[in-house]
């Protein structure tokens, strides 16, 4: 059995606190030193991705105690605990099993009566099948045409996940013939968002996918109907144009205006659902299933490596464990994720909410409140666009914000062109390796306006090219970092009480039931 303990009780991170000052990064990467460090602090990730940490202010005496904390809160065993089916998610009381829609690292899970595995598996069976007579033609709109565009209608998981993964690789898919419908995404309430999607398709061969487990998200249902208008005002009956994926109980399982349902359940929560059907249904019918087999075994092998109980070659538990050193240590608030690929656009967005959402607590496990820090703001932009944006602030700046680049030695579409010595995807690649060490050494300057400080700490992801296996691999490593800072940090990273208050107050604007501020602000909008 494992224990539950606050992170502040622990002697290793009393250890912790006790080598803040012990590196400077600034010496520690300049020259031969720099080099060996590079060399030296790098793990293995699934799919030949690698986590180099050389630019981190750890050293072997911090990594020593790093791997202490993780033995001392029981990471791997708590791990292996949600794996097996363990009540993880205290706060509603549930399973916690997004590892599980993407392979079985440990026991058979039985919930409610069912194997959850066998559960996932049957889901993702019937998509592809489905999706299978989609592209075959099989499956056809009213006048026996084929559909050519998908539009997922979901908010929060069931949006930005599967829009971040299908815009890393729609780039990737018209190389390789594997395009097989474009996808487009609804999620915001505001009536723009949906309306512009809709102006942008074809409304007579797009297939509309409503994405909700309870069936009763307000912005999910507003947008439905809102799409189910413009449909018959097309002239064309919703139920060849509408997907569901719920739970099997909800009120979308059985209606007639949909298509087909496909199944998701209480144990996956929204942010950890890409690998379930919420992103199944959209990426398989958008790239075809074998593409989306392919994530959910680059996915499925970072799940495996993240049970490795030495720190040093579980790229997810080092990651989580210098994100603790570098929040409750030394001090600092914020993350930014800096992917040097266009592709990866939108997956700062998806970590956004992964990251904050799950660990955004200032109450442990059970309900106490914590007197540490725990999660970090989480922001970012694409390379190079960022450096002309809030690159100077990271650089110059009064606060240190620690930084997680990603990046690949080649682009994905593979079109390039040499100017003045170099091409574009070496430009790119020269941009990041540039920031490391700007950021790490700084510059020494009689200005000072013109003196970079450096020290500021960052670490790398990179990989060959961003493929679906390793875009998989990106996801779990991400979802498993966030996942072990919460046993850290005594936290359930499975709920999210704290977006509920908003939906409370807005439901009562909405039925004027209003006084106070609330009345005032809702006079004010002209609600």
């Amino acid at each position: 059995m494992v224990t539950w303990n606050n992170l502040d009780t622990l002697a290793a991170f009393s250890k912790l606190i006790q080598l803040k000052d012990c590196v400077n990064i600034a010496r520690a990467m300049t020259g031969e030193n720099g080099a060996a460090r590079v060399k030296k602090y790098s793990a293995p990730m699934a799919a030949g991705l690698h986590f180099n940490y050389a630019a981190k202010q750890v050293n072997d005496d911090v990594l020593a105690v790093l791997a202490e904390l993780a033995k001392e809160t029981q990471a791997i065993d708590k791990y292996k605990e949600l794996l097996n089916g363990a009540v993880i998610n205290t706060g509603e009381k549930r399973l916690v099993l997004h590892q599980l829609a993407r392979g079985q690292q440990c026991d058979a899970v039985v919930a409610d009566g069912v194997d959850k595995r066998e559960f996932y598996v049957s889901q993702q069976e019937k998509i592809a099948a489905f999706a299978k007579k989609v592209h075959a033609g099989e499956i056809t709109n009213e006048a026996g045409e084929p559909y050519t565009t998908v539009v997922q209608i979901g908010i929060g998981g069931s949006d930005l996940g599967p829009r971040a993964i299908y815009l890393a690789l729609e780039n990737w898919a018209r190389v390789h013939d594997t395009l097989k419908m474009e996808a487009k995404f609804i999620s915001n309430v505001d009536p723009d968002d949906a309306a512009a999607v809709l102006q942008s398709v074809d409304i007579a061969h797009t297939l509309f996918i409503v994405v909700s487990k309870s069936g009763t998200t307000l912005e999910t249902l507003t947008n439905e109907t809102f799409v189910k208008n413009a449909i018959k005002n097309a002239g064309l009956e919703v139920s060849k144009h509408m997907l569901a994926v719920t739970s099997e109980t909800s009120p979308l399982a059985k209606g007639a205006d949909y298509m087909a349902a496909f199944f998701m359940d209480d144990y996956i929560g929204g942010r950890y659902s890409s690998s379930s059907a919420v992103g199944g249904a959209v990426l398989s019918l958008a790239f075809g299933p074998d593409v989306f087999a392919e994530i959910l075994d680059g996915a499925a092998e970072t799940d495996k490596l993240s049970l490795n109980e030495n720190i040093l070659e579980n790229a997810a538990l080092l990651d989580a464990l210098i994100g603790v050193y570098e929040r409750n240590v030394q001090g600092y608030l914020c993350t930014a994720v800096l992917p040097y690929s266009q592709a990866l656009s939108r997956f700062p967005a998806h970590l956004q909410q992964l990251d904050m959402e799950s660990n955004g607590k200032s109450v442990n496990r059970r309900g106490e409140p914590v007197h540490y820090a725990t999660g970090p703001v989480i922001f970012g932009e694409p390379g190079t666009n960022g450096q002309h944006s809030f690159y100077q602030l990271l650089h110059q700046g009064t606060d240190i914000t620690p930084l997680q680049f990603i990046g690949f030695k080649n682009s994905q579409i593979g079109t390039d062109i040499d100017i003045q010595g170099s091409t574009s995807q070496q430009k790119l690649c020269a941009n990041v390796v540039a920031q490391i060490v700007a950021f790490a050494c700084g510059k020494d300057d009689s200005d000072n306006n013109k003196k970079f400080e450096g020290c500021r700490p960052s670490s790398i992801i990179i990989g060959d090219q961003l493929t679906p296996a390793a875009l998989g691999a990106l996801l779990a490593h991400f979802e498993n970092k966030v996942m072990f800072q919460g046993f850290i940090w005594n936290l359930n990273s499975f709920d999210q009480e704290g977006v509920q208050l908003g939906k409370i107050l807005a439901k009562r604007v909405l039925a004027h039931e209003t006084d106070g501020a609330l009345k005032e602000y809702s006079d004010l909008l002209g609600i």
